[in-house]
């Protein structure tokens, strides 16, 4: 069973037992059932009302019972900005990230492959990739540094969580709050993704200005789990992620034991098949943003910590107009991914599973077979099917990681994609 989210204007009761939640106090004397009352904090306590998230986790357990933790040497690749590593202004392109041939659950199969900011100061992103081949059993997983907005590319996940259970699949997403623990399990054996963990400003649906009450993602279809725990008395393994680092612990007991919570703070997901396009019926092409599902906001007004936004299918008929993405230089940085299918602006090389990455004021734009393509088709209405691309568009340079500067994976001729335009004649 799931609930819309309560993130976007909602408040969520949910209890997995009859007569868990506490009526009428959020943590009175005696708990019903001898539950443990936990405020689970998402913002600072004093933030505005409309900006404050929390919810109160009603548990077998408190969340403080647990040893010290102590550096966790399972996975070297994940970590935090901010990013050392020198960064140029080359255009880059990756292939999709291979499955690894030995068992690796999602904690230990995650890499960094990009990211900017300081996750000491709240600003920023850093962009992971999955490649997992087993379900993670005997351990949870937290990170303290970010939530975390997964998107599968393929493979499902089962995401069993602290506030209830999320079955996410490709093209749709989940975005899992700083802090909360959760496993994952691979219905199909393996799973492929990619993973923004944001530093900043949680992520909220943009506002809509001039385009009025209703477009681009709905509230309605953001969904958040009901209460479900687990009563198990074993030992678990606890990995969080903390300003960079991992640490672990090993709790007596699994940490999803919460029986009944009620709040607007809590995972959730989205099926991206669900947005509501807007776009031109007249001229001209677009800017991405029309196309943004969830925003994490600056200090600047406009300008985002990060965008994820989306090129779903769509009708184009626009007229007398150049309808792929035009060639432009952009003061923010996009990494792309693509989810499913074809993207309309490069006709190979960028494949599902694949990522490109266009930084601040480097010129880009569709490939030269894309654009001769464009320029020469019948201008009628057309339906762009059978695609799904993202991208992660933030203020910040994004910076990528030796990982992904080293990897066989990185496309040693992408710069060929702009390669043969011939210039233009001027008759005089």
């Amino acid at each position: 069973m799931l609930n819309y989210f309560p993130g976007f204007g909602n408040h969520v009761s949910t209890e997995a037992i009859a007569d868990a939640l506490p009526i009428g106090r959020n943590s009175p004397q005696k708990v019903p059932f001898g539950l443990y009352a936990e405020q689970l904090s998402g913002s600072a306590f004093t933030a505005p009302r409309a900006e404050n998230r929390r919810s109160w986790l009603y548990r077998l357990r408190p969340s403080a019972n647990h040893a010290p933790f102590a550096r966790y040497e399972g996975n070297s690749s994940l970590h935090s900005g901010p990013f050392p590593e020198p960064v140029s202004p080359n255009r880059l392109r990756w292939d999709p990230t291979p499955l690894p041939s030995r068992p690796v659950d999602f904690v230990d199969g995650l890499t960094t492959w990009a990211g900017n900011g300081d996750v000491g100061a709240g600003t920023g992103i850093g962009i992971h990739l999955y490649a997992a081949t087993a379900s993670m059993a005997g351990r949870c997983f937290f990170s303290a540094d970010g939530e975390l907005l997964i998107v599968p590319w393929d493979g499902r996940l089962r995401i069993e969580s602290e506030l209830g259970v999320l079955d996410v699949e490709p093209q749709t997403i989940a975005v899992i709050p700083r802090g909360v623990k959760f496993r994952v399990v691979l219905p199909d054996g393996a799973a492929r993704g990619y993973v923004c963990e944001n530093y900043g400003a949680a992520f909220r649906l943009p506002d809509l200005g001039p385009i009025g009450s209703n477009g681009l993602a709905n509230p309605r279809d953001f969904e958040t789990p009901a209460a479900w725990f687990e009563d198990a008395d074993q030992q678990t393994e606890l990995v969080q992620k903390f300003q960079g680092g991992l640490w672990t612990t090993t709790l007596d007991h699994s940490p999803l034991d919460v029986v009944a919570w009620h709040g607007n703070l809590a995972p959730y997901r989205y099926d991206l098949r669900r947005f509501n396009t807007i776009n031109t019926v007249s001229y001209d092409h677009l800017d991405p943003s029309i196309f943004t599902v969830l925003t994490s906001p600056s200090d600047t007004p406009g300008t985002a910590n990060v965008d994820f936004v989306i090129f779903p299918p769509r009708w184009a008929v626009a007229e007398d107009t150049f309808r792929p993405p035009w060639f432009h230089r952009n003061v923010m940085s996009e990494y792309m991914g693509l989810i499913h299918g074809v993207y309309d602006a490069k006709e190979g090389g960028f494949v599902p599973g694949g990522a490109s990455l266009h930084n601040c004021m480097n010129g880009h734009g569709p490939d030269k077979a894309s654009y001769e393509k464009a320029v020469a088709a019948d201008l009628k209405p057309v339906k762009i099917e059978q695609t799904m691309a993202f991208m992660f568009e933030s203020r910040y340079v994004i910076r990528p990681s030796s990982a992904a500067m080293d990897s066989p994976l990185c496309q040693p001729d992408y710069d060929d994609a702009w390669g043969g335009f011939q210039k233009a004649v001027i008759q005089r």
